[in-house]
């Protein structure tokens, strides 16, 4: 997909990601990532389910030395929360590259780290968008953006929202 335009005031989330995504964790300040360890994930399916593949990664506290920081283990395999959007209906975009099963849920959470995308979003990614606390809220006040196909090139779908700060 190209660069995801920027929206001003607002904060972005995925609930789901096509299979091939990659993203990374990165501790927070203050904190470090366990020598050795990788900080990065993937979806991607195995026997027609998309899950996350992880590998052992923790933040540890800059004060605490390394060789007295409790280890915390993590599965290296998590099945997915859920491998289709929600039960109700709703419109099916046209996801030639991907199916709808081929999409893994949101990724665990580790203590002291934060998520971020190591590469571009594939076609059939959705993007949710929600207005900042502190800005004025313009309806509508959240949307969402699809990266889609259509007639052979690659666009983010328009996001109908504003988030201003009149003061």
């Amino acid at each position: 997909c190209p660069a995801l335009p920027r929206t001003k005031f607002a904060d972005v989330t995925a609930e789901m990601y096509p299979v091939g995504t990659r993203l990374h964790y990165e501790c927070d300040n203050g904190y470090r990532r366990r020598g050795g360890q990788k900080p990065g994930i993937q979806c991607q399916s195995t026997q027609q389910v998309a899950s996350w593949v992880y590998r052992e990664f923790e933040c540890i506290d800059d004060k605490i030395l390394l060789s007295t920081a409790p280890m915390m283990k993590l599965n290296v395999t998590k099945k997915p929360e859920r491998k289709t959007q929600s039960s109700a209906p709703q419109k099916q975009e046209n996801l030639s590259e991907f199916d709808q099963k081929d999409f893994c849920g949101p990724p665990k959470t580790i203590p002291h780290a934060s998520l971020i995308l190591t590469k571009q979003y594939y076609v059939g990614q959705v993007l949710h968008f929600k207005c900042q606390s502190g800005y004025d809220k313009r309806l509508p006040t959240s949307g969402n953006r699809t990266c889609k196909k259509v007639n052979g090139k690659i666009i983010w779908t328009p996001l109908d929202m504003r988030c201003t700060n009149d003061s």
